[in-house]
């Protein structure tokens, strides 16, 4: 068995994809690691140019776009790694550390899940993990209390956007998907990705049922990965309708039937509060057009 299997889903990702190909082929070793692009029927070209320019990788072609789930879980079906890399196709690996990340895995039989440290386009750290969203974390989200600097500095937030969290080491509840390492060993236990969840949120899912099994879930800044957060998955609009879904869904799944129209009633008057920021204080028709339909959606 191979150690490693990276798996990245595209969809009309055609530039992006192969840039990110490319900074894997720099440190593409057969013995140690598989990369299985799973194409959602793009039709920009993208599947022809992995064949044209890739063809030490492996090609999974679907006839319709799958969505993110589903998708990674025909690559997971089909990796041979005894670890498994989900990975977006808007990426770059900048630094050949992708061994150090699988040696942590390794050295760590009880984590389950790693992410490492992304950065965006101009270095500038990203955020890109969080605890649980229970109620106290969906009401200092909603009401902006966890921006607030003491407040992020000392309270596990929901999205996590503390610096000094991610400058080191540590377990946390989730981790991002855009760089997602797990053992696949956790599959036994709890699951696959859960494919009624389109994209936008499986990973906090998923996370929760990792943790319900008995492993762990680390940040590992370590590695550092370029991330072009958004490019490769849905707009702004979509992405925060996604997300308020997810939650609904999450809370259906995983939490007492009460508390679903409390977490209804904050993401309604955050929305409210957010079409109030964007139509009065701070004037910004896109934005508020945004919590308008999100608050419709809830």
């Amino acid at each position: 068995m191979i150690r490693l299997s990276v798996i990245i889903v595209s969809f009309n990702t055609k530039t992006l994809l192969s840039n990110c190909l490319s900074s894997l082929v720099k440190y593409y070793d057969p013995s140690f690691f598989e990369v299985i692009v799973v194409d959602n029927n793009s039709t920009d070209g993208s599947p022809e140019m992995v064949v044209r320019d890739f063809p030490q990788f492996k090609l999974i072609k679907n006839n319709e776009n799958k969505g993110y789930a589903k998708a990674n879980n025909t690559g997971i079906y089909k990796a041979k790694g005894k670890f498994i890399l989900l990975l977006n196709s808007d990426t770059e690996f900048t630094d050949g550390n992708l061994s150090k990340s699988v040696r942590f895995m390794e050295d760590h039989p009880k984590t389950g899940a790693l992410g490492v440290k992304l950065i965006n386009a101009d270095g500038s750290l990203q955020y890109s993990a969080g605890y649980f969203p229970v109620l106290v974390r969906v009401f200092f989200w909603m009401f902006f209390l966890d921006d607030i600097p003491f407040v992020s500095k000392f309270f596990k937030s929901y999205h996590q956007e503390n610096p000094e969290f991610y400058s080191k080491i540590q377990n946390t509840d989730w981790v991002t998907g855009a760089f997602f390492l797990f053992n696949r060993d956790i599959i036994t236990k709890s699951g696959l990705i859960d494919e009624k969840i389109f994209m936008y949120g499986e990973e906090v899912e998923w996370c929760y049922r990792i943790k319900k099994s008995g492993y762990k879930v680390c940040y590992y800044p370590e590695v550092k990965v370029m991330h072009l957060k958004g490019a490769s998955g849905v707009g702004i609009t979509s992405g925060l309708k996604e997300e308020y879904k997810s939650l609904l869904f999450f809370y259906k799944k995983h939490m007492p039937v009460w508390k679903i129209p409390i977490l209804i009633f904050l993401l309604k008057i955050g929305a409210m509060l957010r079409i109030f920021l964007f139509g009065i204080i701070y004037p910004d028709p896109r934005k508020k057009k945004i919590y308008e339909e999100a608050f419709r959606l809830v």
